[in-house]
C-alpha cells in the first residue's frame, strides 16, 4: 500500500511542471490573420451590392478595410498588373477572378508573433486556380489550365521572393500595427448619439426622414433606415454624406430619405458601433398628429360642458350677453358659432 502512494507521489511530480506550462501553452496558441481579398469582374454587372472592383481588409475574420469604385490607383494598377492577362480572355461574358493574400501568426510569450504560414492564391469563378507555396517556394497549379501561368511565374524569381518576404516579414508586421492600433481604438471607444427626425421637403406632399449618428470613436459604424422592418437601401433613394469627423475627434454619420407625408407606417433607425458595442435602434415618434388627436380629445369633453352650462343659463335667465358671454369669451369672434347653436343674440357694447 504504502509502495502504492510513492509511485503515486512520483508521478504527480512528473505532472506538476506540464500543470504549469498549461497556461503558457494556452497562450502562444492565440492565432491571428490578416487577409486582402480582391475580386474583379470582367464586364460590368448591373446589379444592386456588385461592383467591377472591390477590395476588402480582413484582421481576424473581421473587416478593416473596403474599397470599391473609388479605389485607390495605385491598388488598381497592382492588381490589374499581375491579372490582366486573365480577363483579356474573356470580353464577351462576364467572369469573376479573386485573389487572396495574407498571413497567420501565433502570439508569443513576450507578446511578439510569430509567422506560422502564408496565403497567396488566385480563384477563377469559384474555383481555385494557383497558389505560392511558401516554404518550397513555388507556384501551385491544382488544375491543367493554370499550369501554363505556374511555369511563367516560376521563372520570375523576383516574384517569388517578393511574395515570400510579404508574406513572412510585410504582412506580419503590418498584423501587428493593425492590432495594436485596434486596442487603442478599442481603450477610446465612444458610443453615438442617435437622432431620428423629420424636415421639410422641396414637395409640399413629402418629408426628408434624417437618422443622424455623432460622437462616436473609431469611425466604424453600421447605419440603416427601416420601413415596417425593412432595411431601406440605394434602390429606395436613401442618400448619405458618409462617416465625417466631428471638431472634437469623434466622427457623424447622415442617412436620409425622402417619403410621404402620408405613410403611416413605422420608420426606425438602427445603429451599431461595434468598438463601444452599441447597438440601438430608435423610432419614429409622430410629430403634429398624434398631439392635436390628443388635445381635440381634451377640448370635446370642455366644450360639451359648456355649452351645457350655456344652455341651462339660457333656459333660466334668458340673457348672457352681459352676465356670462363677455368674461368667458375676450375675443368675440371666437365664440359667435357657439351662439348660433345655442339661439343666443350677440350685442356689441
Amino acid at each position: 500500500m504504502v509502495s502504492v502512494v510513492y509511485v503515486c507521489y512520483f508521478i504527480s511530480l512528473l505532472f506538476i511542471p506540464l500543470f504549469k506550462l498549461i497556461p503558457v501553452l494556452l497562450f502562444i496558441l492565440e492565432k491571428h490573420s490578416l487577409a486582402y481579398i480582391y475580386t474583379a469582374f470582367s464586364n460590368p454587372v448591373d446589379l444592386p451590392g456588385f461592383h467591377e472592383f472591390t477590395a476588402m481588409g480582413l484582421l481576424d475574420n473581421r473587416m478593416i478595410d473596403y474599397y470599391d469604385k473609388n479605389l485607390p490607383v495605385c491598388k488598381i494598377f497592382y492588381f490589374l498588373v499581375f491579372n490582366y492577362f486573365f480577363l483579356l480572355h474573356f470580353l464577351t461574358d462576364t467572369h469573376i477572378l479573386q485573389w487572396m493574400h495574407g498571413c497567420e501568426g501565433e502570439t508569443q510569450s513576450d507578446g511578439t508573433m510569430q509567422f506560422v504560414r502564408g496565403m497567396d492564391m488566385y480563384n477563377y469563378d469559384g474555383n481555385d486556380f494557383l497558389s505560392f507555396d511558401d516554404d518550397r517556394q513555388v507556384w501551385v497549379a491544382p488544375i491543367h489550365a493554370a499550369e501554363e501561368t505556374k511555369r511563367k511565374w516560376d521563372e520570375v524569381q523576383v516574384l517569388k521572393e517578393y511574395t515570400k518576404g510579404y508574406l513572412e516579414k510585410e504582412c506580419m508586421e503590418w498584423m501587428s500595427k493593425f492590432r495594436d492600433f485596434g486596442k487603442e481604438q478599442l481603450q477610446r471607444a465612444t458610443q453615438p448619439t442617435v437622432h431620428l427626425f423629420t424636415r421639410k421637403a422641396k414637395v409640399e406632399t413629402n418629408a426628408i426622414l434624417t437618422c443622424l449618428a455623432t460622437g462616436f470613436y473609431p469611425k466604424d459604424i453600421i447605419l440603416h433606415i427601416k420601413r415596417n422592418g425593412r432595411i431601406l437601401t440605394k434602390e429606395d433613394r436613401v442618400q448619405t454624406d458618409g462617416v465625417l469627423p466631428n471638431h472634437d475627434d469623434t466622427f457623424q454619420r447622415r442617412d436620409y430619405v425622402e417619403i410621404l407625408k402620408s405613410d403611416v407606417a413605422k420608420y426606425t433607425c438602427e445603429v451599431k458601433h461595434p468598438a463601444s458595442s452599441m447597438h440601438i435602434e430608435t423610432s419614429l415618434e409622430p410629430k403634429g398628429e398624434g398631439n392635436s388627436l390628443v388635445i381635440i380629445a381634451a377640448i370635446i369633453p370642455i366644450v360639451l360642458v359648456a355649452i351645457g352650462v350655456l344652455a341651462f343659463l339660457k333656459f333660466k335667465t334668458h340673457y348672457l350677453g352681459k352676465i356670462f358671454f363677455f368674461p368667458l369669451c375676450p375675443l368675440k369672434l371666437t365664440c359667435v358659432p357657439f351662439l348660433s347653436l345655442l339661439d343666443v343674440s350677440y350685442a356689441d357694447n
